[in-house]
């Protein structure tokens, strides 16, 4: 049945309740459940930490909406918290990570494909590249470090080969910036930058909390590499979002955007038990949204389809393998790069950009280290350098 942003009532807010069991459920198995399972999992625990985010925010800069907020916050904390507790623990940091990239990769190809805007799609476009080439070398490191296969995370749905080299990546703030959708722009635009905001902000936090956990001195440097690119990352993509919007209009866009992606969720998803527990947070999304929607007529006194339109929801994030997509773009778009708000070849690039990236690089870069000499191959470099090594001569 079609979703209507405007109509939906989905579960009331005083009726969202838990159990500690759970929030702390049975989790998807590493190896027999589908990558996508693994995608979507990850994908909404962003989108979830997000929407805290946001709301801790709002909470401190809105007298009027405090109680409905907290109230929201408790049921979305809960929320986030069932569905990360589905990462099984025996992923390895190191393959979380693998998983990580493969969802910034898949989803961002999904995204720039839907979006209708030719030059947000181009920035998606942009950002992709940049995580295509995390996974390269993030893969290089689990071969050496954990002598694990990248490829049996991401089950063959994703390419391992170099992307816009991470070295390249390091860019003076203001090149990181975008203009931003306007305020007339479609729904879709709106949701689809959104997400992308929620994605990097998961990954940027998740780097910075592990990278420090590693001993070795090149896994340390590389995922302080990396979590500075995410954090730029979140730049590109949060200067997508129109700063003329008021915090309550992006307090019913932001519901939008988790009912849009927990409905793509549960039409997708093979497993019965997450299929289950994404049609439940569909429902207690637009149970939120309604809430969102209220604050917004009582306070702005406005009318929610002037954001929402007609309440449709736009096409969902295609949850399946972007490979041909992924290698198109790879193909004709590695070369470019930003000056400002634009994005130019590569001999055009912002001369402060060049500065910033020198001296960060001056003294080694970790991205090129990690993968000297490195081609991924199914198996690992020992099995491969065991299977060619010539016998002895007797």
């Amino acid at each position: 049945m079609a979703i209507n942003l405007l109509k939906d009532r989905g579960t009331a807010l005083d009726k969202q309740r838990f159990t500690w069991k759970e929030l702390a459920g049975k989790p998807i198995s590493k190896l027999d459940d589908d990558a996508f399972t693994r995608i979507r999992v990850i994908l909404m625990n962003g989108v979830e930490l997000d929407s805290l985010r946001y709301k801790q925010v709002l909470l401190r800069c809105n007298r009027e909406a405090r109680v409905p907020v907290a109230q929201m916050l408790r049921a979305e904390q809960h929320q986030a918290t069932a569905v990360n507790w589905l990462l099984s623990a025996d992923h390895s940091p190191l393959e979380t990570t693998i998983a990580y990239e493969q969802v910034a990769i898949e989803v961002t190809a999904s995204i720039a494909q839907l979006e209708p805007d030719a030059y947000m799609a181009q920035g998606y476009r942009y950002g992709l590249l940049e995580d295509f080439d995390h996974l390269y070398r993030y893969t290089a490191l689990l071969d050496r470090l954990e002598g694990k296969d990248a490829n049996n995370i991401l089950q063959g749905y994703t390419d391992v080969v170099p992307g816009r080299p991470t070295i390249d990546h390091h860019r003076a703030p203001e090149n990181d910036l975008l203009e931003p959708y306007a305020a007339e722009a479609a729904l879709a635009t709106k949701l689809h930058a959104i997400t992308l905001v929620g994605g990097e902000y998961q990954t940027h936090d998740y780097y910075m909390n592990i990278g420090p956990i590693f001993a070795d001195p090149v896994a340390r440097m590389l995922y302080a590499e990396i979590a500075s690119v995410e954090s730029q990352h979140i730049t590109h993509y949060g200067s997508m979002l129109n700063p003329e919007e008021s915090p309550l209009e992006k307090l019913v866009l932001h519901e939008a955007m988790e009912v849009w992606n927990y409905a793509a969720c549960a039409e997708q998803e093979p497993n019965p038990r997450l299929k289950a527990l994404w049609e439940r947070f569909l429902d207690y999304e637009l149970g939120h949204l309604q809430v969102a929607m209220k604050l917004f007529k009582d306070f702005e006194k406005r009318d929610p389809a002037e954001l929402l339109g007609d309440g449709s929801l736009p096409p969902g994030i295609d949850f399946s393998s972007q490979r041909e997509f992924v290698r198109k773009v790879l193909a004709a778009e590695v070369q470019l790069r930003k000056d400002g708000t634009q994005f130019v070849d590569e001999d055009d690039e912002a001369v402060s950009s060049l500065k910033y990236r020198n001296q960060l690089n001056s003294q080694g870069s970790p991205s090129q280290a990690v993968s000297a000499a490195y081609q991924w191959m199914p198996g690992t470099e020992l099995n491969r350098n065991a299977a060619t090594a010539q016998p002895s001569a007797a």
